[in-house]
């Protein structure tokens, strides 16, 4: 619970940047509390299978990890509370952290709250996520492999994908609501010269088809209102991601995005406030870079505190 205790850094946000972030901290002697709103892991906890996390030659699956990654921070003296964060001042000094369990205070504070992909709002997305429904090419492509799969969306992020998935999946097909893509020009020839790929201009998902699983979904012309259904095995959507920092407005410098800006040193606009993971501007944001910035702003952390402030 809250009380009158300054913790040297309260990490806000128990995903694999901040757990990282609250390890470091921990071994480096600061006195460290991660406060987490519902379990370790963040979105990571919801993958099913993660196969490019370095060490784990035969995958391991995202909610053992984030347990593995919070019991480690434990070991060496990290606390943890599960709290939802309700407001922060973080210029004060010490810096202040409302919650729903009590008001914290911290000399550092360590910002990993993520972000979560833009969903399509059908019914029944959320209880096929991890059933055919997917948000990330990368973390999940290789479960379809030599199989059907459709990606929603025209931005650079639904083209990379697609390029991705058209290495993996038999067949790949782009479902885009205009008839250009919003991606830019690199995309564009790799994607039309991929064989396997074909593009659904003017449409956009309307229905999932399933059982337990994903059997396929419905589209809709835009221009005609004609409605033809696909099968396939896996729908990723990628329309784009949105960061947690609506807490962040007037506090700290935001990209045009809504994300901490934030560079390789995650220092962020605010003295002792660091920003890792997802939640920062980035160009990857994978486990692997998560953790690179929780031991990149513990490190930072160190220093400033250090400096006697």
């Amino acid at each position: 619970m809250g009380g009158s205790h300054i913790y040297d850094m309260i990490v806000v946000g128990g995903g694999p940047g901040g757990y990282t972030a609250a390890l470091y901290a921990a071994r480096a002697g600061l006195d460290t509390l991660v406060l987490e709103k519902l379990s370790a892991g963040g979105q990571m906890a919801l993958t099913e299978a993660i196969e490019n996390y370095p060490g784990f030659e035969d995958g391991i699956d995202g909610f053992t990890l984030a347990e593995k990654m919070q019991r480690q921070a434990e070991r060496f003296g990290a606390g943890s509370e599960y709290a939802q964060v309700e407001r922060m001042d973080l210029s004060a000094s010490p810096k202040v952290l409302e919650t729903s369990e009590g008001t914290f205070y911290a000399r550092t504070v360590v910002l990993a709250t993520g972000a979560g992909p833009r969903q399509l709002g059908l019914p029944g997305e959320a209880a096929l996520t991890g059933r055919g429904v997917a948000y990330c090419a990368a973390c999940d492509g290789m479960r379809y492999k030599d199989r059907t799969v459709v990606v929603v969306g025209g931005g650079n992020s639904a083209a990379a994908d697609a390029l991705l998935l058209s290495r993996i999946a038999g067949k790949v097909i782009l479902v885009h609501r205009r008839d250009t893509l919003r991606a830019t020009k690199v995309y564009h020839a790799p994607l039309m010269q991929a064989e396997n790929l074909e593009f659904r201009w003017n449409s956009t998902v309307t229905e999932l088809l399933h059982g337990d699983a994903l059997t396929g979904v419905r589209l809709k012309d835009r221009n005609t209102g004609a409605e033809t259904e696909v099968p396939c095995d896996g729908l990723f959507i990628s329309i784009g991601r949105t960061p947690a920092t609506e807490w962040a407005a007037g506090q700290l410098e935001l990209d045009q995005n809504g994300y901490i800006r934030a560079d390789e040193t995650t220092k962020t606009s605010l003295p002792g406030v660091y920003a890792v993971g997802d939640v920062r501007t980035k160009p990857l944001r994978q486990v692997v870079t998560a953790v690179a910035d929780g031991a990149t702003a513990a490190h930072m952390a160190e220093e400033y505190l250090a400096e006697g402030v």
